[in-house]
């Protein structure tokens, strides 16, 4: 959705919101509209996702609850300003938007960012999902919602982070950090991410840091995808967490598979705690209706006994499984309705949850999940 004039902010400005932070937020985002084409120097986008489910979860536990549950539903804008020689300047502000509770948690504290643009590729700054975290997020039907594959791969979800916090997930949204994407050069991209260490670690002393790495490859159906990523002392002041992943997709007619395998490899006083998993999906479209289905599976930690991060544990029993199944009916371009079913079947010294709205799980418990719900982009 593209504003081209004042008067089209002002519109998106009379929206009705249920709550203060919520209008505050909107009014910050119309102010920013307004104020581009006043000056007619940018060419601004309001964007936005709206994805909510009514969920029914229990298996972990807990017991059995329903509840609505937001899918990182989102509002953002984005632009752009030609500064000639084939310099861009490249902006972009984006909030999440809590369509379950009615509130809005921060205008931007999620993909947000200032940097340039041109012949030689794209840098900027600020907060940014990583290229680890983005070199598969497309390969899973089901991501973000409730049933998505970094319930087991990338060891959780870290939706907003720095050096200092979530120091287990390697599927993460970082805080202060500088990235580079490549142009691509016959089929071939790349992207590269630093979080410098601004923060003293209150565990171990150091100021960690981070970085980040993509590489993709992509012809006609077929996309290849090799990224790496390492975390500076997050456990100790003098070691190096690592993680690998290797991913491939290839679309013929109206279905796709995709495959995702991974190594995590942490660095602890007592030793390293290595975790090896696995991703399939497939996606089947016949007309409006598209069939989803995926499986992940996490092998079982190696390392010294008793040592985890996360729900990464050492030893035999400490694998698990997640099989999700769904449909898609596309109501257009922009919306549609769906319907999932999830299960994690944790071995008995496992203990693995769903990673975003986790009902909590509980040792060697199997969390399940039916989702009914609807999505709309603009």
């Amino acid at each position: 959705m593209k504003y081209r004039a004042v008067p089209h902010a002002s519109r998106a400005c009379r929206a009705p919101w249920t709550t203060r932070s919520a209008a505050t937020a909107l009014t910050v985002l119309c102010a920013a509209v307004a104020s581009s084409h006043a000056r007619a120097a940018d060419n601004a986008t309001l964007y936005g996702r709206l994805n909510l489910g009514m969920e029914s979860v229990g298996g972990g536990g807990q017991g059995s609850t329903a509840r609505l549950s937001n899918y990182r539903s989102v509002i953002g804008l984005k632009g752009d300003e030609a500064l000639g020689d084939g310099l861009t300047l490249v902006w972009q502000i984006e909030g999440s938007v809590l369509l379950d509770t009615g509130g809005g948690t921060s205008i931007a504290n999620r993909d947000t960012r200032i940097g340039l643009a041109g012949p030689w590729g794209t840098a900027f700054a600020g907060v940014w999902t990583l290229p680890y975290n983005a070199a598969t997020a497309s390969f899973d039907p089901f991501y973000p919602t409730t049933a998505g594959y970094m319930s087991l791969l990338g060891n959780g979800s870290a939706p907003i982070v720095n050096n200092i916090s979530d120091t287990s997930s390697f599927d993460r949204r970082q805080q202060n950090v500088l990235q580079y994407w490549t142009p691509t050069w016959q089929g071939w991209s790349g992207k590269l991410a630093y979080s410098p260490g601004e923060d003293v670690s209150p565990v171990t002393g150091a100021r960690p840091s981070l970085w980040s790495g993509s590489t993709t490859y992509v012809d006609g159906g077929f996309t290849a995808v090799l990224a790496h990523e390492l975390h500076r002392h997050y456990q100790t002041a003098a070691t190096t967490d690592r993680g690998w992943k290797l991913g491939a997709s290839w679309s013929w007619g109206n279905t796709r598979v995709a495959g995702v395998v991974e190594r995590l490899d942490y660095r602890t006083d007592a030793g390293s705690l290595r975790r090896d998993a696995a991703y399939v999906s497939v996606v089947h479209k016949l007309g409006a209706v598209s069939l989803l289905g995926g499986l992940s599976v996490a092998g079982h930690g190696k390392g010294p006994v008793g040592v985890g991060i996360g729900h990464v544990e050492s030893g035999s029993g400490t694998g698990a499984a997640q099989l999700t199944v769904g449909a898609e009916y596309a109501l257009s371009k922009r919306t549609s309705v769906f319907a999932f079913a999830s299960r994690i079947r944790n071995d008995d010294s496992a203990q693995y949850d769903f990673a975003i709205n986790s009902p909590g799980a509980a040792l060697g418990s199997h969390p399940s999940l039916l989702s009914v719900g609807m999505r709309h982009s603009f």
